[in-house]
Protein backbone atom coordinates (compact mmCIF):
# COMPACT_ATOMS: atom_id res chain seq x y z
CA UNK A 1 0.00 0.00 0.00
CA UNK A 2 3.02 2.29 -0.32
CA UNK A 3 3.00 5.17 2.13
CA UNK A 4 -0.72 5.03 2.91
CA UNK A 5 -1.16 5.44 6.69
CA UNK A 6 -1.89 2.17 8.44
CA UNK A 7 -5.65 1.64 8.70
CA UNK A 8 -5.22 -0.87 11.51
CA UNK A 9 -5.47 1.84 14.17
CA UNK A 10 -7.45 5.02 14.79
CA UNK A 11 -4.50 7.30 14.00
CA UNK A 12 -1.37 7.21 11.82
CA UNK A 13 1.04 7.92 14.66
CA UNK A 14 3.42 5.08 13.92
CA UNK A 15 3.29 4.76 10.16
CA UNK A 16 7.08 4.86 9.86
CA UNK A 17 8.84 3.95 6.64
CA UNK A 18 9.94 0.63 8.12
CA UNK A 19 6.33 -0.25 8.88
CA UNK A 20 4.91 0.35 5.43
CA UNK A 21 5.13 -3.20 4.13
CA UNK A 22 3.56 -4.60 7.28
CA UNK A 23 0.79 -2.05 7.71
CA UNK A 24 -2.38 -3.63 8.98
CA UNK A 25 -5.55 -2.88 7.03
CA UNK A 26 -8.74 -2.10 8.92
CA UNK A 27 -11.67 -4.18 7.62
CA UNK A 28 -15.24 -2.83 7.34
CA UNK A 29 -16.09 -4.74 10.53
CA UNK A 30 -13.29 -2.92 12.34
CA UNK A 31 -14.51 0.40 11.01
CA UNK A 32 -18.05 -0.35 12.19
CA UNK A 33 -16.74 -1.37 15.60
CA UNK A 34 -14.79 1.88 15.94
CA UNK A 35 -17.75 4.00 14.85
CA UNK A 36 -19.96 2.31 17.43
CA UNK A 37 -17.32 2.89 20.08
CA UNK A 38 -16.93 6.54 19.17
CA UNK A 39 -20.67 7.08 19.51
CA UNK A 40 -20.51 5.44 22.92
CA UNK A 41 -17.54 7.60 23.83
CA UNK A 42 -19.49 10.77 23.16
CA UNK A 43 -21.96 9.72 25.82
CA UNK A 44 -19.22 8.52 28.15
CA UNK A 45 -17.39 11.84 28.16
CA UNK A 46 -20.58 13.90 28.26
CA UNK A 47 -21.61 12.12 31.43
CA UNK A 48 -18.63 13.55 33.29
CA UNK A 49 -16.89 11.90 36.29
CA UNK A 50 -18.89 8.97 37.63
CA UNK A 51 -19.09 7.20 40.94
CA UNK A 52 -16.29 5.00 39.65
CA UNK A 53 -14.10 8.08 39.57
CA UNK A 54 -14.93 8.84 43.18
CA UNK A 55 -13.88 5.30 44.08
CA UNK A 56 -10.74 5.82 42.01
CA UNK A 57 -9.89 8.95 43.97
CA UNK A 58 -10.37 7.23 47.32
CA UNK A 59 -8.31 4.20 46.33
CA UNK A 60 -5.51 6.33 44.95
CA UNK A 61 -5.42 8.53 48.07
CA UNK A 62 -5.35 5.55 50.39
CA UNK A 63 -2.65 3.78 48.41
CA UNK A 64 -0.53 6.91 48.17
CA UNK A 65 -0.66 7.26 51.93
CA UNK A 66 0.51 3.67 52.35
CA UNK A 67 3.40 3.81 49.87
CA UNK A 68 6.68 3.62 51.82
CA UNK A 69 8.80 6.73 51.25
CA UNK A 70 11.94 4.61 51.31
CA UNK A 71 10.90 3.11 47.99
CA UNK A 72 10.74 6.50 46.24
CA UNK A 73 14.07 6.29 44.43
CA UNK A 74 14.81 9.00 41.88
CA UNK A 75 11.83 10.04 39.78
CA UNK A 76 8.72 8.95 41.66
CA UNK A 77 5.07 9.69 42.27
CA UNK A 78 3.96 11.89 45.15
CA UNK A 79 0.32 12.87 45.71
CA UNK A 80 -0.59 12.11 42.11
CA UNK A 81 2.36 14.02 40.64
CA UNK A 82 5.62 12.99 39.01
CA UNK A 83 8.46 14.43 41.09
CA UNK A 84 12.22 14.17 41.20
CA UNK A 85 14.22 12.51 43.94
CA UNK A 86 14.51 15.87 45.72
CA UNK A 87 10.72 16.32 45.68
CA UNK A 88 10.73 18.93 42.90
CA UNK A 89 7.74 18.69 40.57
CA UNK A 90 8.80 17.45 37.12
CA UNK A 91 6.55 18.16 34.12
CA UNK A 92 7.56 16.37 30.93
CA UNK A 93 7.83 18.59 27.88
CA UNK A 94 9.31 16.66 24.99
CA UNK A 95 8.94 14.51 21.91
CA UNK A 96 9.18 10.91 20.71
CA UNK A 97 12.13 9.53 18.73
CA UNK A 98 11.97 6.22 16.79
CA UNK A 99 15.38 4.84 17.74
CA UNK A 100 14.81 1.19 16.90
CA UNK A 101 14.26 1.99 13.19
CA UNK A 102 16.74 4.86 12.99
CA UNK A 103 19.55 3.91 15.41
CA UNK A 104 22.08 5.89 13.40
CA UNK A 105 20.05 9.05 13.91
CA UNK A 106 19.68 8.87 17.69
CA UNK A 107 22.81 10.62 18.93
CA UNK A 108 22.32 13.69 16.75
CA UNK A 109 18.53 13.68 17.18
CA UNK A 110 18.78 13.84 20.97
CA UNK A 111 21.18 16.76 20.73
CA UNK A 112 18.89 18.54 18.24
CA UNK A 113 15.77 17.92 20.32
CA UNK A 114 17.50 19.46 23.33
CA UNK A 115 18.37 22.63 21.41
CA UNK A 116 14.64 23.37 21.09
CA UNK A 117 14.25 23.33 24.88
CA UNK A 118 12.81 19.84 25.48
CA UNK A 119 13.37 18.29 28.90
CA UNK A 120 12.27 14.74 27.99
CA UNK A 121 12.51 12.33 25.07
CA UNK A 122 10.50 9.12 24.68
CA UNK A 123 12.62 6.55 22.86
CA UNK A 124 11.21 3.67 20.79
CA UNK A 125 12.86 0.32 21.54
CA UNK A 126 12.15 -3.26 20.42
CA UNK A 127 12.20 -6.43 22.54
CA UNK A 128 12.81 -8.88 19.67
CA UNK A 129 9.25 -10.13 19.22
CA UNK A 130 8.38 -8.05 16.17
CA UNK A 131 11.58 -6.12 15.48
CA UNK A 132 15.23 -6.89 16.27
CA UNK A 133 15.84 -6.38 19.97
CA UNK A 134 17.87 -3.38 21.10
CA UNK A 135 20.81 -4.79 23.04
CA UNK A 136 21.79 -3.91 26.61
CA UNK A 137 24.83 -2.00 25.36
CA UNK A 138 22.65 -0.07 22.91
CA UNK A 139 20.17 0.87 25.64
CA UNK A 140 23.02 1.86 27.97
CA UNK A 141 24.32 4.18 25.27
CA UNK A 142 20.87 5.74 24.80
CA UNK A 143 20.62 6.45 28.52
CA UNK A 144 24.12 7.94 28.45
CA UNK A 145 23.21 10.18 25.51
CA UNK A 146 20.02 11.33 27.23
CA UNK A 147 22.02 12.28 30.32
CA UNK A 148 24.69 14.01 28.25
CA UNK A 149 21.95 16.12 26.66
CA UNK A 150 20.25 16.75 30.01
CA UNK A 151 17.09 14.94 28.93
CA UNK A 152 14.92 12.68 31.04
CA UNK A 153 14.58 9.45 29.06
CA UNK A 154 11.30 7.51 28.74
CA UNK A 155 12.13 4.10 27.29
CA UNK A 156 9.32 2.12 25.63
CA UNK A 157 8.95 -1.29 23.96
CA UNK A 158 7.06 -0.89 20.68
CA UNK A 159 6.45 -4.56 19.86
CA UNK A 160 3.26 -4.62 21.96
CA UNK A 161 1.46 -2.09 19.74
CA UNK A 162 -2.16 -3.07 19.09
CA UNK A 163 -2.10 -6.50 20.76
CA UNK A 164 -5.32 -8.42 20.19
CA UNK A 165 -5.97 -6.64 16.91
CA UNK A 166 -2.49 -6.49 15.37
CA UNK A 167 -1.47 -10.08 14.73
CA UNK A 168 2.26 -9.33 14.91
CA UNK A 169 2.11 -7.64 18.33
CA UNK A 170 3.81 -9.08 21.39
CA UNK A 171 2.51 -9.26 24.94
CA UNK A 172 3.19 -7.10 27.97
CA UNK A 173 4.58 -10.18 29.71
CA UNK A 174 7.19 -10.54 26.96
CA UNK A 175 8.00 -6.86 27.27
CA UNK A 176 8.43 -7.24 31.04
CA UNK A 177 10.91 -10.06 30.44
CA UNK A 178 12.86 -7.77 28.11
CA UNK A 179 13.09 -5.09 30.81
CA UNK A 180 14.22 -7.68 33.35
CA UNK A 181 17.01 -8.63 30.94
CA UNK A 182 18.09 -4.98 31.02
CA UNK A 183 18.04 -4.66 34.81
CA UNK A 184 21.82 -4.37 35.15
CA UNK A 185 21.80 -1.51 32.63
CA UNK A 186 18.84 0.34 34.16
CA UNK A 187 19.53 -0.10 37.88
CA UNK A 188 20.87 3.09 39.42
CA UNK A 189 19.37 5.28 36.70
CA UNK A 190 16.10 5.97 38.53
CA UNK A 191 16.83 9.71 38.56
CA UNK A 192 17.03 9.80 34.76
CA UNK A 193 14.69 7.25 33.19
CA UNK A 194 11.06 6.12 33.18
CA UNK A 195 10.20 2.60 31.98
CA UNK A 196 7.20 2.58 29.63
CA UNK A 197 6.45 -1.17 29.68
CA UNK A 198 4.82 -1.43 26.25
CA UNK A 199 3.52 0.97 23.62
CA UNK A 200 -0.26 0.97 23.06
CA UNK A 201 -0.44 -2.61 24.32
CA UNK A 202 -4.02 -3.35 23.29
CA UNK A 203 -6.05 -2.65 20.16
CA UNK A 204 -9.80 -2.14 19.85
CA UNK A 205 -10.72 -5.82 20.25
CA UNK A 206 -11.98 -6.51 23.79
CA UNK A 207 -10.04 -3.62 25.37
CA UNK A 208 -11.25 -4.70 28.83
CA UNK A 209 -8.61 -7.41 28.50
CA UNK A 210 -5.95 -4.72 29.03
CA UNK A 211 -6.32 -4.50 32.81
CA UNK A 212 -5.10 -7.91 33.98
CA UNK A 213 -1.91 -8.17 31.87
CA UNK A 214 -1.02 -4.55 32.67
CA UNK A 215 -1.33 -5.25 36.38
CA UNK A 216 0.64 -8.48 36.04
CA UNK A 217 3.46 -6.80 34.13
CA UNK A 218 3.79 -4.09 36.79
CA UNK A 219 3.89 -6.70 39.55
CA UNK A 220 6.46 -8.74 37.63
CA UNK A 221 8.84 -5.79 37.33
CA UNK A 222 8.44 -4.87 40.98
CA UNK A 223 9.05 -8.49 42.01
CA UNK A 224 12.27 -8.35 39.97
CA UNK A 225 13.40 -5.37 42.06
CA UNK A 226 12.74 -2.42 39.74
CA UNK A 227 12.29 0.84 41.70
CA UNK A 228 11.91 3.09 38.66
CA UNK A 229 8.77 5.02 37.82
CA UNK A 230 6.83 2.74 35.47
CA UNK A 231 4.58 4.15 32.74
CA UNK A 232 1.63 2.20 31.32
CA UNK A 233 -0.17 3.02 28.05
CA UNK A 234 -3.91 2.83 27.52
CA UNK A 235 -5.80 0.31 25.31
CA UNK A 236 -7.69 1.28 22.13
CA UNK A 237 -4.33 1.87 20.46
CA UNK A 238 -3.42 4.16 23.34
CA UNK A 239 -6.49 6.42 23.05
CA UNK A 240 -8.78 4.73 25.63
CA UNK A 241 -11.92 5.81 23.80
CA UNK A 242 -13.90 3.19 25.72
CA UNK A 243 -12.61 4.42 29.10
CA UNK A 244 -11.04 1.13 30.21
CA UNK A 245 -7.83 2.64 31.60
CA UNK A 246 -9.67 5.57 33.12
CA UNK A 247 -12.15 3.34 34.93
CA UNK A 248 -9.57 0.77 36.09
CA UNK A 249 -6.66 3.10 36.84
CA UNK A 250 -7.17 3.00 40.61
CA UNK A 251 -7.00 -0.81 40.80
CA UNK A 252 -3.94 -0.94 38.54
CA UNK A 253 -2.25 1.78 40.58
CA UNK A 254 -3.05 -0.03 43.82
CA UNK A 255 -1.32 -3.15 42.51
CA UNK A 256 2.06 -1.34 42.47
CA UNK A 257 3.62 -1.76 45.92
CA UNK A 258 5.83 1.31 45.41
CA UNK A 259 3.08 3.65 44.20
CA UNK A 260 5.39 4.84 41.44
CA UNK A 261 3.10 4.20 38.48
CA UNK A 262 2.38 6.77 35.76
CA UNK A 263 -0.52 6.47 33.28
CA UNK A 264 -0.10 7.52 29.65
CA UNK A 265 -2.89 8.54 27.27
CA UNK A 266 -2.24 8.96 23.54
CA UNK A 267 -4.30 11.72 21.95
CA UNK A 268 -4.98 11.76 18.24
CA UNK A 269 -8.20 12.16 16.25
CA UNK A 270 -10.35 10.52 18.94
CA UNK A 271 -9.65 13.67 20.96
CA UNK A 272 -10.98 16.25 18.53
CA UNK A 273 -13.05 18.37 20.93
CA UNK A 274 -12.02 20.41 23.95
CA UNK A 275 -14.62 18.72 26.16
CA UNK A 276 -13.25 15.23 25.51
CA UNK A 277 -9.72 16.34 26.34
CA UNK A 278 -10.49 18.29 29.49
CA UNK A 279 -12.92 15.68 30.83
CA UNK A 280 -10.40 12.87 30.40
CA UNK A 281 -7.40 14.64 31.95
CA UNK A 282 -9.40 16.17 34.77
CA UNK A 283 -10.80 12.75 35.71
CA UNK A 284 -7.25 11.60 36.57
CA UNK A 285 -6.29 14.85 38.30
CA UNK A 286 -9.44 14.76 40.42
CA UNK A 287 -8.61 11.18 41.41
CA UNK A 288 -5.01 12.15 42.26
CA UNK A 289 -3.74 9.61 39.75
CA UNK A 290 -0.66 10.66 37.73
CA UNK A 291 -1.07 10.96 33.97
CA UNK A 292 0.86 12.29 30.97
CA UNK A 293 0.01 12.68 27.30
CA UNK A 294 2.59 10.15 26.14
CA UNK A 295 1.91 10.78 22.46
CA UNK A 296 -0.23 13.23 20.55
CA UNK A 297 -0.64 14.66 17.07
CA UNK A 298 -2.09 17.84 15.69
CA UNK A 299 -2.41 17.56 11.91
CA UNK A 300 -5.77 16.28 10.74
CA UNK A 301 -6.08 12.82 9.25
CA UNK A 302 -8.82 10.77 7.62
CA UNK A 303 -10.33 10.03 11.04
CA UNK A 304 -10.58 13.61 12.27
CA UNK A 305 -8.70 16.71 13.39
CA UNK A 306 -7.06 16.43 16.85
CA UNK A 307 -7.46 19.50 19.05
CA UNK A 308 -3.79 19.93 19.90
CA UNK A 309 -4.32 23.49 21.14
CA UNK A 310 -6.57 22.27 23.95
CA UNK A 311 -4.28 19.33 24.69
CA UNK A 312 -1.30 21.62 25.20
CA UNK A 313 -3.19 24.36 27.01
CA UNK A 314 -4.87 21.91 29.38
CA UNK A 315 -1.60 20.11 30.08
CA UNK A 316 -0.02 23.45 30.96
CA UNK A 317 -2.99 24.48 33.09
CA UNK A 318 -3.00 21.21 35.04
CA UNK A 319 0.78 20.84 35.17
CA UNK A 320 0.76 17.58 33.20
CA UNK A 321 3.48 16.32 30.88
CA UNK A 322 3.21 15.89 27.12
CA UNK A 323 5.38 14.19 24.50
CA UNK A 324 4.63 15.01 20.87
CA UNK A 325 4.84 12.42 18.10
CA UNK A 326 7.43 12.49 16.60
CA UNK A 327 10.85 13.92 15.78
CA UNK A 328 11.17 12.51 12.24
CA UNK A 329 10.95 9.40 10.09
CA UNK A 330 7.18 8.86 9.74
CA UNK A 331 5.93 7.27 6.53
CA UNK A 332 3.37 10.06 6.46
CA UNK A 333 5.61 13.10 7.03
CA UNK A 334 2.68 15.20 8.23
CA UNK A 335 3.65 14.08 11.75
CA UNK A 336 7.37 14.82 11.36
CA UNK A 337 8.43 17.67 13.63
CA UNK A 338 11.69 18.00 11.70
CA UNK A 339 11.76 17.24 7.98
CA UNK A 340 14.22 14.44 7.22
CA UNK A 341 15.79 14.82 10.70
CA UNK A 342 16.94 18.36 9.81
CA UNK A 343 16.64 20.70 12.82
CA UNK A 344 16.85 23.72 10.50
CA UNK A 345 13.72 22.56 8.64
CA UNK A 346 10.91 22.28 11.16
CA UNK A 347 7.50 21.43 9.75
CA UNK A 348 4.49 23.53 10.69
CA UNK A 349 3.74 20.79 13.24
CA UNK A 350 7.26 21.18 14.63
CA UNK A 351 6.91 24.94 14.83
CA UNK A 352 3.64 24.49 16.71
CA UNK A 353 5.15 22.11 19.25
CA UNK A 354 8.42 23.89 19.90
CA UNK A 355 7.59 27.56 19.39
CA UNK A 356 3.80 27.87 19.62
CA UNK A 357 1.54 28.80 22.52
CA UNK A 358 2.05 26.43 25.49
CA UNK A 359 4.86 24.85 23.46
CA UNK A 360 8.13 23.37 24.62
CA UNK A 361 10.27 26.50 24.36
CA UNK A 362 7.71 28.42 26.37
CA UNK A 363 6.89 25.90 29.10
CA UNK A 364 9.70 23.33 29.52
CA UNK A 365 11.77 23.30 32.71
CA UNK A 366 14.91 21.20 32.84
CA UNK A 367 15.09 18.50 35.50
CA UNK A 368 16.93 19.75 38.57
CA UNK A 369 18.99 16.55 38.67
CA UNK A 370 21.04 18.14 35.87
CA UNK A 371 21.71 21.23 37.97
CA UNK A 372 19.16 23.32 36.08
CA UNK A 373 17.48 24.70 39.17
CA UNK A 374 16.54 23.93 42.75
CA UNK A 375 13.13 23.81 44.46
CA UNK A 376 14.02 26.81 46.64
CA UNK A 377 15.37 28.98 43.81
CA UNK A 378 13.27 32.13 44.09
CA UNK A 379 15.72 34.62 42.61
CA UNK A 380 14.63 35.86 39.15
CA UNK A 381 17.05 36.67 36.34
CA UNK A 382 18.05 40.24 35.65
CA UNK A 383 16.18 42.09 32.91
CA UNK A 384 17.46 41.46 29.37
CA UNK A 385 18.98 44.34 27.42
CA UNK A 386 16.82 46.62 25.29
CA UNK A 387 16.05 44.76 22.04
CA UNK A 388 17.25 46.16 18.73
CA UNK A 389 15.46 45.57 15.44
CA UNK A 390 16.92 44.39 12.14
CA UNK A 391 15.70 42.82 8.90
CA UNK A 392 12.47 44.81 9.13
CA UNK A 393 10.02 43.93 6.35
CA UNK A 394 6.36 44.64 5.73
CA UNK A 395 5.34 41.66 7.87
CA UNK A 396 8.26 40.74 10.13
CA UNK A 397 11.28 41.90 12.09
CA UNK A 398 14.22 40.29 13.87
CA UNK A 399 14.88 41.38 17.46
CA UNK A 400 18.19 40.95 19.28
CA UNK A 401 19.04 41.75 22.91
CA UNK A 402 21.80 41.41 25.51
CA UNK A 403 21.54 38.30 27.67
CA UNK A 404 20.09 38.36 31.17
CA UNK A 405 22.00 36.97 34.16
CA UNK A 406 20.77 34.53 36.81
CA UNK A 407 22.15 32.91 39.96
CA UNK A 408 21.50 29.44 38.46
CA UNK A 409 21.01 30.01 34.75
CA UNK A 410 18.68 31.58 32.22
CA UNK A 411 16.67 28.97 30.31
CA UNK A 412 14.57 31.11 27.95
CA UNK A 413 13.17 34.45 26.84
CA UNK A 414 9.63 35.63 26.12
CA UNK A 415 9.16 38.41 23.56
CA UNK A 416 6.02 40.50 24.08
CA UNK A 417 4.22 43.09 21.98
CA UNK A 418 3.10 46.13 23.99
CA UNK A 419 -0.18 47.90 23.36
CA UNK A 420 -0.80 50.57 25.96
CA UNK A 421 -0.87 48.79 29.32
CA UNK A 422 -1.47 45.33 27.80
CA UNK A 423 1.08 42.91 26.39
CA UNK A 424 0.89 39.86 24.15
CA UNK A 425 3.56 37.16 23.96
CA UNK A 426 4.67 36.81 20.32
CA UNK A 427 7.78 34.61 20.54
CA UNK A 428 9.64 32.33 22.93
CA UNK A 429 13.25 31.32 22.45
CA UNK A 430 16.31 30.00 24.25
CA UNK A 431 18.54 32.33 22.21
CA UNK A 432 18.97 36.12 22.48
CA UNK A 433 17.30 36.73 19.15
CA UNK A 434 13.88 36.04 17.67
CA UNK A 435 12.00 36.79 14.48
CA UNK A 436 8.47 38.10 14.89
CA UNK A 437 6.22 37.56 11.86
CA UNK A 438 2.58 38.10 10.97
CA UNK A 439 2.83 41.89 11.28
CA UNK A 440 0.86 44.45 9.27
CA UNK A 441 2.61 46.63 6.69
CA UNK A 442 3.32 50.31 7.50
CA UNK A 443 2.45 49.84 11.18
CA UNK A 444 4.35 50.78 14.36
CA UNK A 445 4.86 48.17 17.08
CA UNK A 446 6.56 48.18 20.50
CA UNK A 447 8.37 45.05 21.72
CA UNK A 448 10.08 44.06 24.98
CA UNK A 449 11.64 40.90 26.44
CA UNK A 450 11.45 38.87 29.69
CA UNK A 451 13.97 36.23 30.85
CA UNK A 452 13.11 32.96 32.66
CA UNK A 453 15.18 30.52 34.73
CA UNK A 454 14.79 26.76 35.29
CA UNK A 455 12.68 27.28 38.42
CA UNK A 456 10.20 29.38 36.45
CA UNK A 457 11.22 32.74 37.91
CA UNK A 458 10.62 35.61 35.51
CA UNK A 459 12.71 38.76 35.21
CA UNK A 460 11.56 42.34 35.09
CA UNK A 461 10.64 43.47 31.59
CA UNK A 462 13.31 44.97 29.38
CA UNK A 463 13.04 48.45 27.97
CA UNK A 464 10.95 48.57 24.78
CA UNK A 465 11.91 49.11 21.17
CA UNK A 466 9.59 50.65 18.57
CA UNK A 467 9.56 49.10 15.10
CA UNK A 468 7.71 50.38 12.02
CA UNK A 469 7.13 47.79 9.32
CA UNK A 470 7.71 48.51 5.65
CA UNK A 471 5.01 49.52 3.22
CA UNK A 472 5.55 46.71 0.71
CA UNK A 473 3.21 43.75 0.32
CA UNK A 474 4.29 40.20 1.23
CA UNK A 475 6.31 38.52 -1.48
CA UNK A 476 4.26 36.58 -4.00
CA UNK A 477 6.97 34.28 -5.38
CA UNK A 478 6.18 30.65 -4.77
CA UNK A 479 6.96 27.09 -5.77
CA UNK A 480 4.71 24.07 -5.32
CA UNK A 481 5.60 20.40 -5.16
CA UNK A 482 2.76 17.93 -5.68
CA UNK A 483 2.87 14.14 -5.46
CA UNK A 484 0.63 11.13 -4.95
CA UNK A 485 2.07 9.42 -1.86
CA UNK A 486 0.06 6.24 -2.30
CA UNK A 487 -2.80 4.95 -4.45
CA UNK A 488 -5.46 2.27 -4.15
CA UNK A 489 -8.51 1.38 -6.29
CA UNK A 490 -10.76 4.44 -6.30
CA UNK A 491 -8.59 6.67 -4.17
CA UNK A 492 -5.19 8.07 -3.28
CA UNK A 493 -3.25 10.04 -0.68
CA UNK A 494 -1.46 13.19 -1.81
CA UNK A 495 1.02 15.73 -0.51
CA UNK A 496 1.50 19.38 -1.47
CA UNK A 497 4.56 21.37 -0.39
CA UNK A 498 4.12 25.14 -0.76
CA UNK A 499 7.40 27.07 -0.67
CA UNK A 500 7.78 30.83 -0.33
CA UNK A 501 10.62 31.78 -2.67
CA UNK A 502 10.21 35.49 -1.96
CA UNK A 503 12.13 37.70 0.46
CA UNK A 504 9.29 38.42 2.90
CA UNK A 505 6.90 36.20 4.80
CA UNK A 506 3.47 35.32 3.44
CA UNK A 507 0.88 35.70 6.19
CA UNK A 508 -2.42 34.19 5.07
CA UNK A 509 -2.84 32.57 1.68
CA UNK A 510 -5.10 30.80 -0.77
CA UNK A 511 -3.72 28.04 -2.96
CA UNK A 512 -5.64 27.22 -6.14
CA UNK A 513 -5.31 24.38 -8.67
CA UNK A 514 -7.53 22.21 -10.85
CA UNK A 515 -7.97 18.50 -11.51
CA UNK A 516 -8.73 17.23 -15.01
CA UNK A 517 -9.59 13.58 -14.29
CA UNK A 518 -12.50 13.98 -11.90
CA UNK A 519 -10.49 13.66 -8.68
CA UNK A 520 -12.25 14.90 -5.52
CA UNK A 521 -10.50 15.87 -2.28
CA UNK A 522 -12.23 14.12 0.63
CA UNK A 523 -10.08 15.16 3.60
CA UNK A 524 -7.12 17.48 4.15
CA UNK A 525 -4.72 18.25 7.00
CA UNK A 526 -2.68 21.44 7.16
CA UNK A 527 -5.41 23.36 5.34
CA UNK A 528 -9.07 23.38 4.36
CA UNK A 529 -10.04 22.49 0.79
CA UNK A 530 -13.17 23.57 -1.06
CA UNK A 531 -13.92 22.22 -4.52
CA UNK A 532 -16.21 23.18 -7.39
CA UNK A 533 -15.99 20.77 -10.28
CA UNK A 534 -12.27 20.24 -10.82
CA UNK A 535 -11.26 23.59 -9.29
CA UNK A 536 -9.78 23.30 -5.77
CA UNK A 537 -9.14 26.19 -3.39
CA UNK A 538 -7.15 25.68 -0.18
CA UNK A 539 -6.90 28.01 2.83
CA UNK A 540 -4.43 27.40 5.67
CA UNK A 541 -4.83 25.92 9.12
CA UNK A 542 -3.75 28.14 12.02
CA UNK A 543 -0.33 26.47 12.12
CA UNK A 544 0.33 26.80 8.36
CA UNK A 545 -0.94 30.37 7.94
CA UNK A 546 2.51 31.97 7.84
CA UNK A 547 5.14 30.87 5.32
CA UNK A 548 8.49 32.41 6.18
CA UNK A 549 10.72 33.78 3.44
CA UNK A 550 12.51 30.74 2.05
CA UNK A 551 10.27 28.49 4.15
CA UNK A 552 7.57 26.01 3.29
CA UNK A 553 4.44 24.33 4.62
CA UNK A 554 3.23 20.82 3.87
CA UNK A 555 -0.38 19.80 3.22
CA UNK A 556 -1.64 16.24 3.15
CA UNK A 557 -4.92 14.92 1.82
CA UNK A 558 -6.93 11.95 0.65
CA UNK A 559 -9.03 11.98 -2.50
CA UNK A 560 -11.10 9.82 -4.81
CA UNK A 561 -10.01 9.07 -8.36
CA UNK A 562 -10.98 7.17 -11.46
CA UNK A 563 -8.81 5.13 -13.81
CA UNK A 564 -6.34 7.99 -14.31
CA UNK A 565 -4.84 10.39 -11.77
CA UNK A 566 -3.12 13.24 -13.60
CA UNK A 567 -1.44 15.79 -11.33
CA UNK A 568 -2.62 19.42 -11.56
CA UNK A 569 -0.69 21.35 -14.21
CA UNK A 570 -0.57 24.74 -12.47
CA UNK A 571 -0.87 26.33 -9.04
CA UNK A 572 -1.45 29.89 -7.86
CA UNK A 573 -0.81 31.37 -4.42
CA UNK A 574 -2.82 34.50 -3.63
CA UNK A 575 -3.41 34.83 -7.36
CA UNK A 576 0.27 34.63 -8.33
CA UNK A 577 1.40 31.74 -10.52
CA UNK A 578 3.85 29.40 -8.80
CA UNK A 579 6.62 27.34 -10.33
CA UNK A 580 6.18 23.58 -10.01
CA UNK A 581 8.69 20.99 -8.90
Amino acid sequence: MGALPSLGRPHPAHTHTHLTSGAAVRTPRHLLSRLTGLLALAGLFAAGPTAAHATTAHAAESHAAESPAALAAGLHISDGRLVEGNGNDFVMRGVNHAHTWYPGRTQQSLADIKTFGANTVRVVLADGHRWAADSPSDVANIVSQCKANRLICVLEVHDTTGYGEEAAAGTLDQAADYWIGLKDVLAGEEDYIVINIGNEPWGNTDPAGWTAPTTAAVKKLRAAGFQHTIMVDAPNWGQDWQGVMRDNAASVYAADPTGNLLFSIHMYSVFDTAQEITDYLNAFVAARLPIVIGEFGGPADQWGDPDEDTMMATAEQLGLGYLAWSWSGNTDPVLDLAIDFDPTDLSSWGQRIFNGADGIAQTAREATVFGGGTPDDTEPPTAPGTPSASAVTATSTTLTWAAAADNVGVTGYDVVRLDGTSETRVATTTATTATVSGLTAATSYRFAVYARDAAGNRSARSAAVTVTTGAGAPGGSCAVGYRAVGEWPGGFQGEIVVRNTGTTAVDGWTLAFAYTDGQTVTNMWGGTATQSGGAVSVTPASYTRTIAAGGSVTLGFTATKGATNTAPAAFTLNGSTCTTA
